[in-house]
């Protein structure tokens, strides 16, 4: 048994030097990359597969995104299908009706940073109101902007209506999907690790002593309101691009707690957490496409299980060390071997 945890210790060791290393990322980076455009050009990986691994990617987005507000940040939003919906329509009447035909391709990044913008600047004007309260009103608010949205977009004849958008081609590729899920896990990663950061982490703890402390909480909080709101857009405009259908009953609010229960399963605060919460769900959710409807009971089930047994997640308020910055490692090891002082020097 001894050896067995030996062996476990040095080989957690040697992983823990291997990402510590400066080159650990670009290599990882351009080898998965590299991964995901071989297989999208020679199709040696099962289509069924290569779509789950696109809504994986695409939930990673999500899940991150929204962790920002809900478990950096301390808030409570329910409104990220809005935001998602609305990145999901820009983008695709973009590429149906905007973009010149067959030049879809060449627009299609283009067409998913308009959708992602428009969701930031429509996540800015839900912030300016919403922000001037403190408490459960956030809720309140992004569960009202969510339902508008549905409403607004059922009742446009121009976008489809209930009936829904259609026309889209198959643009969202493992290669998109990969790059713009390493993007918003970079953004949001160093973000978090920023000055900016620790004014959204203290906001958290105690607003009130925040403010005191010269932290300009509303300005932050709709910073960071808006940063997530962007990537929901972009996830969205994904989305809409894999599926090649779209409509307002997509977005409502039984899509928001399909992302509220990817962020509280990995973990609230954690960006490690936010990836293994929206891989578990995703692959259950596929798993357990067998038994039906029963599947949409028992995942918000496993949400009330995970609330009563482990409120803060997988890795609720923990980050892996792969994601943590050396600086913030050097700083843990210093104040746990003074910690260690002060102990063994108490009598």
């Amino acid at each position: 048994m001894s050896s067995i945890k030996t062996i476990y210790h040095n080989l957690l060791a040697k992983w823990h030097t291997l990402t510590g290393h400066k080159l650990f990322w670009p290599v990882f980076m351009a080898a998965g990359l590299a991964f995901c455009i071989a297989v999208d050009t020679f199709d040696f990986v099962d289509l069924y597969l290569q779509l789950i691994l696109i809504y994986v990617g695409i939930n990673i987005i999500l899940t991150v995104s929204l962790n920002l507000i809900n478990g950096y940040m301390g808030e409570f939003s329910v409104g990220h299908a809005g935001f998602m919906a609305v990145g999901a329509y820009v983008a695709s009447l973009l590429t149906v009706h905007v973009c010149p035909a067959g030049a879809q391709n060449l627009f299609f990044p283009l067409a998913i940073l308009t959708g992602g913008i428009v969701a930031a600047l429509v996540g800015f004007l839900v912030a300016i109101p919403s922000f001037k309260t403190r408490g459960d009103y956030l809720a309140i608010v992004t569960l009202a902007f969510c339902m508008i949205v549905k409403s607004v977009l059922e009742n446009i004849d121009a976008v489809g209506g209930p009936r829904g958008l259609l026309g889209m081609e198959k643009l969202t590729t493992l290669p998109w999907v990969f790059f713009w899920t390493a993007l918003s896990v970079w953004v949001i990663r160093n973000l978090v690790y920023s000055n900016f950061g620790r004014g959204v982490l203290s906001i958290r703890e105690d607003e009130i002593a925040s403010d005191l402390m010269s932290v300009n909480t509303r300005q932050v909080k709709i910073i960071a309101f808006i940063v997530s709101s962007f990537f929901a857009g972009i996830a969205g405009g994904l989305f809409a691009h894999a599926l090649q259908f779209i409509n307002p009953r997509m977005f409502d609010i039984l899509k928001s707690t399909d992302i509220l229960i990817m962020v509280y399963l990995g973990g609230i605060g954690s960006i490690s957490g936010s990836i293994i919460g929206a891989v578990i769900y995703t692959i259950l959710l596929e798993v357990l496409r067998p038994i039906g409807i029963w599947r949409m009971v028992l995942m918000p089930l496993m949400l009330v299980l995970l609330m009563i047994y482990r409120p803060r997640g997988i890795m609720g308020m923990k980050e892996a060390r792969m994601f943590t910055p050396l600086r913030d490692l050097v700083t843990e090891k210093l104040w746990r071997q003074k910690k260690k002082e002060a102990t063994d020097a108490t009598p």
